[in-house]
């Protein structure tokens, strides 16, 4: 009898707590990822932000969302903002049920290093420390990233050790709570002027607690039917070749020639790119002004009419497919399935060691070797910088993250309104800071 009784309240408890989704995790080792199955990690991702606080929010959202990616083949999201107050199992669940992952940004508009007058304050770290909090305790958080696009041009390029001293904390907060090691990195937007020493700079150093797990770039060179070589991919691949973290495509979809084949993919996750690159994320998921999108939630409405449509395009309901863009893909990604190398065979080597730290040049690169990273509220040594030549701007290949929903910097982004709200929140940042 009291068997009986004990089984069933052990039944009743498994019924009414939540049952997070079983699904491998992802760590980094040495310059690729792995699952905790012992399988090597290829990224196939979706820039994902129906909204600009959060879209991890409506589970039957995510839900319809998520189906609607298994068949477009996709094993990622990418999530530029959240609200680390809300509850968010409900949609982790229903992307991990699907064995899709989270690639999350740390950061938020009131909260992101600024490439003008960079810092890193207790208030970001505090804010950064919060969003770890709520997501490293999902399986199929994957990645988190302390920065998108920050440096824009070689002139801004003194903020790198503000982005580098973000990585140092949010590693050792993560270790200090006894975390999972989810790797924590940066996605920098592709300036010819900042390639490749920032994407050194990032994982050089003689100390491990300081150096990145991983480096994403934002890529659009790759319009309409280019190549490999036309596209300047084959530069990228030089530049990553030995490299001793993971790197990745963090967005692409240049829209400049129409449709859109992505026929970039097959040069990341085939054979040109996959033994050095994890990966991509494709640039977006939901239709918005700026023209990017895979899917709608039906057509342009009068924001003035239905307020839930913020620019006029609808945030929620049943993902419609955008042709031919869509199919593209999903036929570019349906052919490509890289396997890579079994954990238990692979054993990173002296080839991938740490790079050399890259030095200031006049009218270029401005942080000087492995200088000292920034302490918590130390602000940029104005007098340690002066005997650098400052550079002139260089201009940036890429296109940065900046739509109504997107995130990375407000500077030159995909779409203005994206930049005013990107203003308005670091004004209001700022404010809460003083």
């Amino acid at each position: 009898m009291l068997q009986s009784a004990i089984f069933c309240l052990a039944a009743l408890c498994f019924a009414i707590t939540p049952v997070l989704a079983a699904i491998p995790t992802i760590s980094a080792v040495g310059n690729k990822f792995f699952t905790s199955n012992g399988d090597q990690w290829y990224i196939k991702g979706i820039a994902y932000q129906l909204v600009p606080t959060d879209p991890l929010v409506d589970t039957d959202q995510c839900k319809r969302d998520a189906e609607q990616m298994q068949d477009l083949g996709a094993n990622a999201i990418c999530v530029y903002h959240v609200d680390p107050a809300s509850d968010h199992q409900g949609c982790m669940n229903a992307f991990a049920d699907l064995g899709i992952y989270l690639l999350v940004d740390l950061d938020d508009f009131p909260t992101q290093i600024l490439p003008d007058s960079p810092a890193w304050n207790q208030s970001q770290l505090d804010a950064f420390s919060a969003i770890m909090d709520e997501f490293q305790k999902y399986d199929n958080t994957a990645l988190f990233f302390v920065g998108n696009e920050v440096l824009t041009t070689a002139e801004v390029s003194n903020a790198a050790p503000y982005v580098k001293a973000a990585v140092r904390d949010m590693k050792a907060y993560r270790d200090s709570k006894e975390y999972r090691e989810i790797p924590i990195g940066y996605s920098a937007a592709d300036v010819p002027g900042l390639r490749p020493m920032l994407q050194n700079y990032l994982a050089c150093g003689d100390d491990d607690v300081e150096r990145a797990e991983f480096y994403a770039l934002n890529v659009y060179e790759w319009c309409g039917d280019s190549s490999y070589e036309g596209s300047g991919y084959s530069e990228l691949q030089k530049n990553a070749t030995g490299y001793n973290i993971p790197i990745f495509v963090s967005e692409t979809g240049c829209r400049v020639a129409r449709p859109r084949l992505f026929s970039d993919q097959a040069a990341i996750l085939g054979p040109d790119m996959m033994n050095t690159w994890s990966g991509t994320i494709v640039y977006e998921w939901i239709q918005e002004e700026n023209d990017y999108g895979l899917i709608s939630y039906g057509p342009k409405v009068d924001p003035k009419v239905s307020t839930a449509a913020l620019d006029g395009f609808p945030r929620s309901g049943t993902p419609m497919t955008v042709s031919p863009d869509y199919e593209n893909l999903k036929s570019q990604w349906a052919t490509l399935s890289p396997t890579g190398v079994k954990l238990s065979d692979y054993s990173p080597s002296a080839s991938i060691s740490p790079p050399a730290c890259p030095t200031s040049t006049s009218g270029g690169w401005i942080v000087n070797g492995n200088a000292a990273l920034p302490s918590v509220g130390e602000t940029l040594d104005s007098a340690a910088m002066a005997s650098v030549a400052m550079p002139t701007s260089t201009g940036s290949a890429s296109q940065p993250s900046a739509s109504l929903t997107g995130g990375g910097t407000v500077a030159g982004g995909k779409e203005i309104t994206g930049m005013c709200l990107g203003l308005l929140g670091v004004m209001l940042g700022v404010v809460t800071w003083l």
